[in-house]
């Protein structure tokens, strides 16, 4: 098989990713799927069970005789200890259900859901996902005979619905792939008891209001006097500064006063095609500057580490749903948004923005800190002009009062600024703030056939089953399998998403030591697109639409660099900033190594590992860059640390596919 593997430069891990890496503490390379590790791994009972003869001593035969007969009368109904409210409802959350493709077929079909919809109503994700297989599974799982649920569900349980649904690829003994499901149910305590359901941590656990609970109640809906209101000042209308200022305006306890340097949405747009296709970078509007932030344009992933099924982030999910995210992210094991569903959203929620009291100002550049006895009394901006277009109407700057610099008083001011406003931390280290350095990581942006994924993570029996709604991608992937099955009949039925992968390493050598190495922002059936902020400077991203039917599929791989890394020596003169001139400086180098006009150097991955091609310019067939490639020596100016750790980690899961 040949495999056509394009190594695209990559600076925006610098600024995607400054917290610590997932790295493994293994000496192999790991491959894992985008399913949350906790879910994948509960394959034992959720039940406590009672313990048998094969566990007693066996020379205490009658001893295990009467322990099984005690054991048996506490299972009976209404035995035990007796119930102080036996009618109450509690949530149980059930985890490890699983379901194999080809029992669901469809796996986001459900015939209720159809019905609904032909009778105008709507049906929501967490029950439209409850198809007929997940619910034998659950029951399965909960020791019900299917026959007991007469309508769906049996009469023991008062509801059920789905939290969230993960795709399980890991092809252990030569096992299909499956979706692994979490599902809360209700029921009574004496239901509880009856079935014998006992909590364990990660298996079956017992909800509280804590685990349920949202947003903070100390500042919903407490509504006060206008005239009392503070103003708070957030700088920066990313995801950050965007859900600061909704929670603040919707608490009512406060004005939220939203500052961004970058144009709305709609404007954004024109920007970002003025440089791709003319190659103008607009140091103020750009992929990483405007309203939405960097991921409005670079794929609306939604990833965090941070507790997956808590009600802070359900919290979360059902705002975003609610301003017209499609409502499978509530349940998807790694929901994603696509720049498409993001450019309406943004602009539904700003106009709610506003009409709970909250100010928005984009074109608005903050340039200097007021601070005043230690503490931060507003912010001085940059303005241009803006134009915004609402449901109804467009709003042209020219039409209000316009003011080249403008200063924004508040009780309190929040700093939502990304990793990319470097003027930003610039302006704060020259106000005197304590600043402190934290590593990074910086790498290159990989790029493979998507088919070549889906078949490294699916295998040749299931890599045929991925399907996107394009017909051109999906009879490409269909073609790629029926030649590597050729003379076999097709076994299954079920359907698969476009595959992702995880990599990560810390034995990654750069010919001087190990260092961390791991991929980041996995883009299935994605694309890759120019992230530049400045002129001069060159650097990358990847992003999918919410279908993911590209014919490719790319990722960030990327190594670490630590505070006090030897690579950064001589950066020390800028003091706690010097990560961020060595990532201007590495920037500033690709763009020259391209031509100084916008054009990536890339490299043959494949044919540098086998034959450690590091200086021997290559023919390249890859997907076309919008803004083109050329073809040149990566190491001579990323440092042979990057490219050799890159080069390593890579090995034992690309080399073997050639």
């Amino acid at each position: 098989m040949n495999l056509i593997a394009a190594v695209s430069l990559l600076i925006c891990s610098v600024r995607g990713f400054q917290q610590n890496p997932p790295i493994a503490s293994t000496r192999r390379l790991i491959l894992q799927t985008s399913s949350h590790p906790r879910i994948l791994t509960q394959q034992t009972s959720l039940f406590s069970s009672t313990q048998t003869n094969d566990s007693k001593p066996k020379n205490k035969r009658r001893g295990n005789k009467q322990y099984n007969n005690k054991k048996k009368r506490k299972r009976e109904v209404g035995a035990g200890k007796e119930l102080k409210n036996p009618d109450e409802v509690i949530t149980w959350r059930c985890y490890g259900i699983d379901v194999y493709p080809d029992d669901l077929l469809d796996p986001s079909l459900n015939i209720d859901k159809r019905k609904e919809k032909r009778d105008g109503s709507n049906v929501p994700s967490e029950r439209s996902y409850l198809t007929p297989p997940v619910i034998s599974s659950l029951l399965s799982r909960l020791r019900i005979k299917s026959e007991e649920a007469t309508d769906g569900l049996p009469s023991i349980l008062q509801d059920a619905r789905v939290v969230r649904r993960s795709l399980d690829a890991r092809r252990r003994k030569g096992s299909d792939p499956k979706y692994t499901y979490v599902i809360d149910i209700d029921l009574t305590r004496q239901a509880a008891r009856n079935l014998g359901l006992a909590p364990q941590s990660g298996k079956m656990e017992i909800l509280d209001d804590k685990k349920l609970k949202g947003q903070d109640d100390d500042i919903a809906n407490n509504a006060e006097d206008s005239q009392a209101k503070p103003r708070i000042v957030i700088v920066g209308a990313g995801p950050a500064g965007l859900f600061c200022a909704l929670s603040l305006a919707s608490s009512g306890l406060c004005t939220p006063i939203l500052l961004e340097r970058g144009q709305p949405v709609e404007t954004r747009g024109k920007s970002i095609g003025a440089l791709i296709h003319r190659r103008c970078v607009d140091p103020e509007s750009n992929f990483s500057f405007g309203e939405g932030g960097a991921g409005t344009w670079s794929d609306g992933k939604l990833t965090t580490r941070i507790g997956r099924n808590s009600g802070s982030v359900r919290y979360v999910l059902e705002t975003l749903v609610k301003y017209g995210a499609p409502e499978r992210i509530l349940v998807e094991g790694a929901p994603h948004l696509g720049t498409d569903n993001l450019v309406r959203l943004l602009r539904n929620m700003r106009e709610d923005l506003r009409e709970l009291g909250g100010e928005i100002h984009f074109g608005t550049k903050a340039t200097k800190y007021l601070i005043e006895d230690g503490k931060i009394r507003g912010v001085e901006a940059e303005c241009v002009e803006v134009n915004e277009r609402t449901k109804s109407k467009l709003i042209d700057s020219e039409a209000r009062e316009h003011e080249s610099f403008k200063t924004f008083y508040g009780d309190a001011v929040v700093l939502a600024t990304g990793h990319s406003a470097r003027d930003v931390y610039e302006e704060l280290y020259k106000a005197g703030v304590e600043l402190e350095p934290k590593g990074f990581a910086v790498g290159f942006r990989i790029e493979h056939p998507q088919r070549l994924i889906n078949e490294i993570q699916y295998g040749k029996d299931w890599g045929g089953r991925v399907f996107t709604k394009r017909p051109s991608t999906d009879t490409v992937n269909t073609e790629h399998f029926e030649k590597l099955s050729e003379g076999t009949e097709e076994s299954h039925q079920g359907t698969l998403p476009v595959a992702s992968y995880r990599l990560a390493t810390d034995k990654a050598f750069d010919g001087e030591q190990n260092r961390g190495a791991y991929s980041f922002c996995m883009c299935p059936g994605g694309q890759i697109v120019p992230s530049s902020t400045e002129e001069g400077e060159l650097c990358i991203n990847g992003m999918s639409f919410s279908n993911r039917d590209s014919l490719w599929a790319n990722s960030a791989l990327v190594v670490t660099v630590s505070q006090d890394d030897p690579i950064l020596d001589k950066y020390r003169s800028h003091g706690c900033l010097a990560g961020l001139e060595f990532q201007r400086d590495i920037e500033r180098k690709a763009y020259e190594l391209g031509g100084m006009n916008m054009t990536v150097p890339v490299r043959h991955l494949l044919l540098d590992i086998h034959f450690n091609a590091c200086n021997i310019g290559l023919f390249l067939l890859t997907q076309i860059f919008s803004v083109g490639t050329t073809i040149d020596r990566l190491c001579k100016w990323c440092g042979v640390f990057v490219y050799s750790s890159v080069i390593l980690s890579t090995w034992s899961y690309l080399g073997t596919f050639t």
